[in-house]
């Protein structure tokens, strides 16, 4: 693990706090979708208490619906066990302040229980396992995660009154790269963009997509755990600028039958010195990829499908996998090929590849565990990287992405890969999840069951 400054300094804080200028401190965690999850401080009481000693929160957070409904099947949290809490220690790595937010500072929390131990299924305490395991080979993971949406011009509130249906999208046309397009709201763009720089993140761009009101902001590529703590910042405060700005925008994979959001995951491994190790010395698709980049690729291939629940956590991932959409539909990988699940770009220290199977709706901390698990499985067992495909994915032979989230939980369930390099805790838990969301979806009654039920049925 690398070094990390913090975009607040804590005795930087106190004297904000000294000064008035700072009234507020968030600790929050991310919970098993991503979610933050958390309290707000007096910012005084923070300092006094807080920061040294931490806070205590319901263990339930874990275990929990998307609607916060308890439900059964956790090992870790139950009724029989009395939902009791679990420590919150504040990271201080993670110190900065949210501008849209005056007057408020923030900072992520690790999980323990009362003993001190670390909560293994918390998703930040996953991907830092799997972080130490690549140390103990001399790497670390650099990460950059694309993250898509869709705005729209109805308020959160509208839009939930409206069950989300017939909303006003903020361009009504495909703007793929238009300038036009972004400067339609550049306004709200141009918020996200400053008020994140100015909570730490590293801006680099925004852009139009294919969907109507759909965009993208892209953020410089960071050290693994920087890069999902500064993904679930912006997730949640982007929502939180458009709902002062009195739109909404969505990060769901699949929101209607156009383009879906996706959430492309680059990865490239560093050594100690800071070097691209996936870098080779020759110039073609192979020669151009080092020994350590080959194995860690082929170990993508071969834990892809096992680990697609961490890529595509909800029923409506899986809705964004058809051919021709740009989301992924074969467990194959090619030079710059978009039609391919993984994607090698770059050359030299910028030699990556690219994850292109995770959504918007996308828990960081858990796909990029599962990158590096499945990258560690191919080092370990020295897999060979067949050839690349060179055409079309969507009409070749390959082996096919899980269709739907019963199928992906099935194969986590059973997976000899994800037992060994998550072990059982964790993969239980996330099958309950899974099992949880089936559960709910399938005692649903749909718009599309009703139309075309109603009468004519």
């Amino acid at each position: 693990m690398v070094d990390r400054k913090p975009p607040l300094a804590p005795e930087e804080l106190r004297a904000l706090v000294a000064s008035g200028e700072i009234d507020t401190v968030v600790l929050a965690f991310p919970d098993m979708q991503g979610r933050l999850q958390g309290k707000r401080f007096a910012a005084q009481f923070f300092l006094d208490e807080v920061l040294a000693h931490g806070t205590e929160g319901c263990n339930y957070l874990l275990a929990v619906d998307t609607d916060m409904n308890t439900v059964d099947g956790y090992e870790m949290s139950s009724w029989d066990r009395g939902y009791g809490d679990f420590a919150m220690h504040p990271d201080l790595a993670t110190l900065r302040r949210i501008p849209w937010n005056p007057g408020s500072a923030f900072i992520l929390a690790d999980l323990a229980w009362n003993d001190g131990t670390p909560v293994v299924a918390a998703p930040r305490q996953i991907l830092r396992r799997q972080l130490e395991r690549l140390a103990e080979h001399g790497y670390t993971a650099m990460v950059g995660t694309e993250l898509e949406f869709m705005v729209f011009q109805d308020t959160y509130e509208q839009a939930w009154n409206a069950n989300y249906r017939g909303l006003t999208p903020a361009n009504q046309y495909n703007i793929d790269y238009s300038v036009l397009g972004t400067g339609r709201i550049e306004p709200l763009l141009r918020r996200i963009r400053n008020e994140m720089q100015a909570a730490g993140l590293i801006v680099e761009s925004a852009k139009g997509e294919c969907n109507l009101g759909q965009h993208e902001i892209a953020f410089r590529y960071d050290e693994a755990l920087t890069t999902c703590d500064q993904h679930s910042v912006y997730k949640t405060g982007a929502k939180e600028i458009a709902a002062q700005e009195g739109v909404s925008l969505t990060f769901m994979a699949k929101y209607d039958e156009r383009e879906g959001n996706s959430c492309h995951i680059h990865l490239s491994l560093n050594d100690t010195d800071g070097r691209n190790v996936m870098a080779g010395d020759g110039p073609d698709a192979h020669g151009g990829m080092s020994p350590v980049m080959r194995h860690f690729l082929a170990g993508q291939l071969a834990a892809l499908r096992d680990f697609s629940l961490l890529y595509a956590p909800n029923i409506n991932s899986y809705k964004r996998f058809r051919p021709g959409s740009f989301a992924p539909t074969a467990v194959a990988w090619g030079v710059d090929n978009r039609t391919c699940a993984l994607r090698v770009v770059g050359h030299g220290r910028s030699m990556r590849f690219e994850n292109r199977l995770p959504g918007g709706d996308v828990n960081p901390y858990l796909a990029v565990s599962g990158l590096v698990a499945a990258g560690l499985y191919g080092i370990e067992n020295r897999l060979e990287l067949p050839e690349a495909c060179a055409g079309n994915a969507y009409t070749a032979d390959f082996a096919h992405v899980p269709t739907t989230l019963r199928e992906a939980a099935e194969l986590w369930e059973n997976s000899e890969i994800a037992k060994a390099a998550f072990g059982p805790e964790v993969v239980a838990h996330y099958r309950n999840m899974a099992r949880v969301e089936l559960d709910a979806y399938d005692s649903a009654v749909t718009d599309w069951e009703l139309r075309r039920s109603f009468e004519r049925l």
